[in-house]
């Protein structure tokens, strides 16, 4: 119960902090025409890359510190988790982000308001960002490779012949990484607790479109899991040192 509740709480406080930051921030940012919003994407971005760095801190010796159903499965591919655990995490995750989406929900008045991004929710084929949009396909691969890439970051930097001391720091700045590339054409998720959470506050479009931000980062994640225990993980000394 011990580590559930720590997924529960790790990933309150990601949605919490991460969207908490990206609904207030943009109530008082300049619009995107302005040329401005370039700061309120950094900020967001530090904003979930300090959430999880913070709580990898806090309770990654209890749980692993997923706070991501797609970490999860990827780490379960990887050999990294155990199948008895997977659901019973999954389920701690997505209640401790919707728990969160609520007390934001509370907080903002009682409204996820309208249009592509509204209430922090993920999208594709809208415009929010400098007026360009991507569609299905372009959403879809970028999901897709940055969680891979996460999953690896994750995977590398808690390998038994890492420095697990600053393995926090790696991954928390790998998911401020993820933010800096990918708010402009999906608003982020590569977690889809985290995309859940927000899309049920609002409907409509952030509703239907939530498949994808289910598949694209399970997919994704389940291969950079595969990509690093087949193609990068050794438990021979020698060889690394070769």
């Amino acid at each position: 119960m011990k580590k559930l509740f720590a997924e529960f709480f790790g990933t309150f406080w990601l949605v919490f902090g991460g969207c908490g930051s990206a609904i207030f921030a943009s109530q008082i940012a300049p619009a995107a025409d302005s040329g401005q919003v370039g700061i309120l994407l950094v900020g967001v971005a530090l904003a979930f890359g300090l959430t999880v760095l913070t709580m990898a801190y806090a309770v990654g010796h209890i749980s692993g510190g997923h706070f991501n159903p797609a970490v999860t499965l990827g780490l379960l591919s990887g050999g990294r988790h155990t199948a008895k655990d997977t659901v019973p995490y999954i389920a701690a995750q997505c209640i401790g982000a919707i728990a969160a989406a609520a007390a934001l929900f509370y907080i903002n008045g009682g409204t996820g308001g309208d249009g592509a991004g509204a209430f922090a929710t993920n999208f594709y084929d809208h415009a929010v960002y400098f007026g360009k949009s991507y569609n299905l396909g372009q959403a879809f691969l970028t999901e897709f490779l940055l969680t891979m890439f996460f999953l690896i970051i994750i995977m590398g930097a808690t390998d038994k012949w890492a420095n697990g001391k600053f393995a926090g720091i790696a991954i928390g700045l790998g998911l401020t990484l993820i933010h800096l590339i990918s708010i402009p054409i999906t608003n982020t998720s590569v977690n889809p607790a985290r995309s859940l959470s927000q899309a049920v506050f609002v409907g409509g479009d952030a509703l239907s479109q939530l498949w994808l931000f289910w598949v694209a980062p399970i997919l994704g994640a389940i291969v950079g899991g595969l990509i690093y225990k087949n193609l990068l993980q050794t438990n021979n000394k020698q060889e690394l040192d070769s």
